[in-house]
């Protein structure tokens, strides 16, 4: 490189001595930044999935599924992101040890039920849509797939749009609001089974976080599409905790991430309660859905 290049220094994440301190405002001047972690990687260290095969997920305005490798890379051949989850500073100038994941994004989750509020109007709260959904007996064939801007992974298809598919006469808004909680759930999947292949492993259960993990509905559906466990911490805020844990294990609040785990606990746990055949047909409905999704938009000469 030319000599007058200056690339920035890579730290690691919770390390005691290699952000400085708080400068402002003036009550918090001096207290040390231990630890910087990403949005996601925060999250899946407040989920306290440490371990190769432990994996979380964030239902926000979009979804990330993230599953811990250990400390060592797993490249994706399906569709998905190899990331480094987190590092911790090493003893007396050792090299830090590096933590790996696989990541899955999906662009709209909790952004669909704003969008039923706001431009179909629909709905009047989020509330209301976990509501109608739970007043129906089945999605009726019913599918919405919220590829408003194309689908990530693990399609990574810039030429799909949003649709909903299957719909006749006897279809209402409440249909529609189910059809929109569900889709997460057949996302996640999509991004489980992705997982899975490239860590060849089944995973066993999946912490969740997010404001869409409040909806019991949609949780008991991502339990039915998995079947694993479905695990919602007391701790909401997960992102936050994550960064708070970091640091206190930078400077030995806790002396090892199992002290951490220590505290983690389930506020919510759900289990598939439907039949082999009832999972497939809602399965191969979704697919014939995220198929009619596809080439809608078409290359500019």
């Amino acid at each position: 490189l030319d000599a007058g290049v200056h690339l920035p220094k890579i730290c690691a994440s919770v390390d005691p001595a290699a952000y400085g301190s708080v400068c402002e405002p003036a009550c918090l001047a001096g207290v040390p930044i231990t630890a910087v972690l990403g949005d996601q990687q925060a999250a899946l260290f407040g989920q306290c999935a440490f371990d190769a095969g432990e994996a979380k997920c964030t239902y926000g305005t979009g979804m990330f599924l993230m599953l811990s490798t250990g400390t060592t890379p797993v490249p994706s051949t399906h569709g998905l992101l190899s990331t480094v989850a987190y590092s911790r500073a090493g003893a007396d100038g050792a090299p830090p040890a590096v933590h790996y994941a696989l990541e899955g994004s999906v662009a709209h989750c909790g952004s669909v039920v704003q969008w039923l509020r706001d431009r179909l109007e629909i709905i009047d709260s989020a509330a209301q849509s976990t509501e109608y959904a739970a007043s129906l007996a089945d999605n009726a064939g019913l599918y919405f797939v919220p590829a408003f801007g194309g689908l990530f992974a693990p399609h990574w298809r810039s030429d799909a749009r949003g649709c909903i598919v299957g719909m006749g006469a006897a279809h209402t808004k409440r249909h529609v609001c189910r059809a929109a909680l569900e889709a997460p759930a057949y996302q996640a999947r999509e991004l489980f089974d992705a997982m899975a292949k490239d860590a060849g492993r089944r995973l066993g259960a999946l912490r969740v976080d997010g404001g869409m993990a409040a909806s019991d509905f949609t949780m008991q559906f991502q339990a039915e599409m998995l079947d694993v466990e479905v695990i919602r911490p007391r701790v909401a805020e997960t992102t936050a905790a994550g960064a708070a844990y970091a640091a206190g294990l930078a400077v030995g609040v806790w002396d090892t991430p199992e002290d951490i785990r220590a505290m983690w606990a389930a506020d919510k746990t759900w289990t598939r309660t439907i039949d082999d055949d009832t999972r497939e047909k809602y399965w191969r409905g979704w697919k014939k859905a995220i198929s009619k999704s596809l080439d809608w938009v078409e290359k500019e000469d």
